[in-house]
C-alpha cells in the first residue's frame, strides 16, 4: 500500500463546517465530487478515474477503483488537488449538511476504517476508496445503509463527516451498543455490528423508532452522529406539504415501509 501524503489541516466553523487543507509542493489532497470549496493560486485540480490512490495506474486498476466505489453508492470519479507551486498552498472542503468534519488518522486506528458510504468528504492523497460488504444478512437488508459501507484504508489523514453532533465512543471487549441504524457514521474493522429486532409489538408499530436497531460490540472505537441527513430532509419535507407535521415514524404518524423497518435515519 502506498503511503499517504503528510498533511496539516485546520476545521473551520461550528455547525457548518469547512476543512482547510495545506499542502507542501508536490502533496496533494483527493476529495468527494462536490466537496470542493475554495483553493489558492498554484494548485491544479484533476478529475480521476477511481479513487486516485495509485500515482500511476493502468485501466485495469481505474476500472477497479471506479467500480467500487460505483457499489458504495459513489461517483465514479474523485477529484485530485495538486500543489504545483514552489511553496505551501492550501485547498478547502465543505461538508454537504450541518454537522461536524472529523479528522480521523488512519496509522492510529490500525491502517483501515469502516464508514457509511456517504460520510467520505476528502484526504490526503493515496486513501484506497474500497467497500466492505456485510457479512450477515440481517446487517445488509435492514442496517439503514445496505450491504455495502466504504472501507477506507491507508496510513494517513482521512476527513468525514457526521451530520448533528458527534459522540465517539470506546468499546470495550464486549460491550455493547444499540444505535439507531441512521447514526452510524463509521467504526475500527475489530467492532462486530449487526442489526436486532425491536422487542414488543406495541413497541415497534408505535414507538416511531421502527422494527430494528443496530448493534456494535466492542473491541473499537465507533463514531455516532445526532442528525442523520435523512432525518432531517424527512422532517422538513414533511413540514413541507399541505397540512404536514412533523411527527415521525409510526403508524399515527407518517407511514411508510422505511419508517417500520428503518427507524429514524
Amino acid at each position: 500500500m502506498a503511503r499517504m501524503h503528510e498533511v496539516d489541516f485546520q476545521v473551520h466553523g461550528d455547525d457548518l463546517q469547512f476543512v482547510e487543507v495545506e499542502l507542501d509542493p508536490g502533496e496533494a489532497a483527493v476529495a468527494e465530487a462536490g466537496a470542493f470549496m475554495y483553493m489558492e493560486d498554484g494548485i491544479e485540480m484533476e478529475t480521476v478515474f477511481g479513487d486516485g490512490s495509485k500515482a500511476k495506474s493502468g485501466l485495469f486498476d481505474s476500472l477497479i477503483g471506479a467500480g467500487r466505489r460505483l457499489l458504495a453508492g459513489e461517483s465514479l470519479f474523485t477529484t485530485v488537488f495538486l500543489n504545483r507551486a514552489g511553496g505551501k498552498r492550501k485547498v478547502a472542503f465543505g461538508a454537504p449538511h450541518p454537522g461536524k468534519i472529523i479528522p480521523v488518522d488512519l496509522g492510529q486506528m490500525g491502517g483501515e476504517l469502516i464508514a457509511q458510504k456517504d460520510s467520505f468528504l476528502a484526504a490526503a492523497k493515496g486513501v484506497s476508496l474500497g467497500i466492505a460488504m456485510q457479512k450477515k444478512l440481517g446487517a445488509g437488508l435492514f442496517g439503514g445503509e445496505g450491504f455495502i459501507m466504504q472501507r477506507l484504508q491507508g496510513d494517513g489523514l482521512v476527513f468525514i463527516h457526521a451530520g448533528g453532533t458527534l459522540h465517539e465512543r470506546m468499546l470495550g471487549p464486549g460491550e455493547l451498543l444499540r444505535v439507531d441504524t441512521g447514526c452510524i457514521v463509521a467504526f475500527q474493522p475489530t467492532v462486530d455490528f449487526d442489526i436486532q429486532a425491536v422487542s414488543g409489538i406495541k413497541t415497534a408499530f408505535f414507538g416511531g423508532e421502527g422494527f430494528f436497531f443496530a448493534t456494535v460490540r466492542g473491541p473499537g472505537r465507533v463514531w455516532l452522529q445526532s442528525l442523520p441527513f435523512n432525518r432531517l430532509a424527512g422532517r422538513v419535507l414533511a413540514a413541507a406539504r399541505p397540512g404536514g407535521s412533523s411527527e415521525e415514524g409510526s403508524v399515527l404518524g407518517n407511514l411508510g415501509l422505511g419508517d417500520l423497518g428503518l427507524g429514524n435515519r
